[in-house]
């Protein structure tokens, strides 16, 4: 079976029959990101705890942007600690990575204090194939990020791979939604079309 990182972009009280997409789907999905606010957002909101709540079939992460390395350790670690007290998630999503080794150090940094808070699983999103020692620090990496114009061009590589504006069946190595720009992770793609790379934690 497939196994699918799914960013859940879309607040539960908007969409709830993605989220109810989502709990069947979730024994064969290797985690599903929630993004309250661009974040945990300034307070705790009931509706993420409630479907957080009906995900305990799989990992879920907590959107965190790092800014490419700008935003300070301590904003970033409070965050995480933020969605770990209010809605228990398993791990976090650290987005806009960068790709280079100049940042390595700093988010070697992040994976320990996530760990450190209880947060298991790290993710981080480059959103094209980094350095490799990434890859030793986080438990999962995205190699690419983009819309499906660009996917079906670039050369293949065994990342995690995030597509948006994809035709039906795309195949994608990864997950693939229709959904556009500004927020094309707000649209739910489909569960049975996609395959994931090797989760390397997976039992």
């Amino acid at each position: 079976m497939p196994r699918l990182l799914v960013p859940a972009y879309f607040h539960p009280e908007a969409d709830p029959a993605s989220w109810a997409v989502l709990r069947a789907a979730a024994p064969r999905l290797t985690a599903v990101v929630i993004n309250p606010a661009s974040g945990p957002g300034p307070a705790p909101d009931p509706a993420y705890a409630t479907v957080r709540a009906g995900l305990s079939a799989t990992r879920v992460l907590g959107y965190v942007d790092t800014d490419y390395g700008r935003r300070p350790h301590a904003e970033v670690v409070a965050e995480i600690a933020r969605h770990r007290e209010w809605y228990a998630v398993d791990g976090v999503f650290l987005d806009q990575t960068p790709d280079g080794s100049a940042a390595l150090a700093h988010y070697a940094r992040l994976t320990v204090a996530a760990r450190s808070l209880g947060a298991a699983y790290v993710a981080l999103n480059p959103g094209l194939p980094p350095d490799p020692a990434y890859l030793d620090v986080a438990d999962l990496v995205v190699t690419f990020e983009g819309p499906w114009s660009a996917y079906a061009a670039r050369p293949a590589d065994a990342g995690t791979h995030l597509v948006h504006a994809a035709p039906p069946h795309a195949a994608v190595h990864g997950y693939a939604t229709p959904g556009t720009l500004p927020n094309p992770w707000a649209v739910l793609g489909p569960l049975d079309a996609v395959a994931d790379a090797p989760d390397r934690t997976a039992g």
